[in-house]
């Protein structure tokens, strides 16, 4: 069980190999700032990909007691997704980052078929949250990626976040399929997709966790409203893992976890060969040092 995020960089700071995070179009200070911290404490070895000339005075910024790390010198966007993509087609990075271009013109070439590392059925983002009023780490997904997931989808999506906690030491995660009921009903479908997909866990098709659904939320999270209510579950008051019926209730959820619930995130997309960071200009520079520390980690322990 991983009580909160510094546990999850206690293990990136015992690993005995630095993992390498491609940074692309790295001339972003938001992004460097972050990348910068993580390097000075020696969590990463950062690649950075873009404009030496625009680079360097952001990293000496930053990390003015640190050496430049290497740059691969591209100054046309394209190009540097092309590289740090190639870099990890030949197992050179574990995980890569966004830096100053659009998450659509990286998505685009992280799924193009014939050059692309795309390596499930889909691609997911999962979130994972760090609350005051829940006892262990879990994650919300999937938040930003597939709008309304078909049940292959939401398989694919299920096993995604199961292979990134089974990279973070959690050998059998606890994977709760949200909905508002916990009785199938044929008029909302969600509530038959996550019926279907505790059947796939129940006959092996699903693997390594141990799957609920439908389960609504308070069920899920509040062991106390599961045994006023009798309902009896390994999951019920303990899940790892949180999957949402559609983006829309993802991103509503996460949103009201941070924004009113006092909670911190970190996250990045899965099923790809490496993990892929693409945090909001926005988010807090907390967030992205540990979206960093996450897909570091697992994707050093590529499973």
């Amino acid at each position: 069980m991983l009580k909160d995020f510094s546990q999850i960089k206690e293990q990136l700071s015992a690993m005995t190999k630095t993992p390498r995070l491609g940074v692309i179009v790295a001339q972003d200070e938001h992004t460097m700032e972050a990348v910068a911290r993580a390097a000075t404490e020696g969590l990463i070895e950062p690649v950075l990909y873009g404009r030496r000339e625009l680079i360097e005075p952001i990293w000496e910024r930053f990390a003015p007691e640190k050496a430049l790390p290497v740059v691969v010198e591209e100054e046309d966007e394209q190009h540097c997704v092309s590289d740090a993509l190639a870099d990890v087609r030949s197992g050179h990075l574990d995980c890569i980052m966004k830096g100053k271009l659009e998450t659509a013109v990286l998505m685009k070439a992280v799924v193009n078929k014939d050059t692309g590392i795309r390596k499930s059925n889909a691609l997911s983002m999962l979130a994972a949250v760090q609350s005051p009023y829940y006892h262990k780490v879990f994650c919300v997904t999937d938040i930003g990626l597939m709008m309304y997931p078909d049940l292959q989808q939401k398989k694919a999506i299920l096993e995604n976040a199961v292979h990134l906690f089974r990279a973070l030491g959690v050998e059998q995660p606890k994977v709760a399929v949200l909905a508002a009921v916990e009785k199938v009903n044929p008029k909302m479908p969600e509530t038959v997709d996550a019926a279907l997909l505790k059947e796939m866990n129940e006959k092996g098709e699903i693997q390594d966790c141990i799957v609920e659904g439908p389960i609504s939320y308070d069920l899920c999270m509040d062991p106390e409203a599961a045994a006023i209510k009798g309902y009896s579950s390994p999951v019920a008051g303990d899940p790892d893992i949180l999957v949402v019926p559609n983006i829309v209730a993802g991103n509503i959820l996460i949103k009201s976890l941070t924004c009113t619930g006092n909670a911190k995130t970190c996250g990045a997309i899965c099923g790809a060969q490496v993990p892929v960071v693409i945090s909001s200009r926005s988010s807090p520079a907390e967030d992205k040092y540990m979206s960093i520390v996450l897909a570091a980690i697992t994707g050093s322990r590529n499973l």
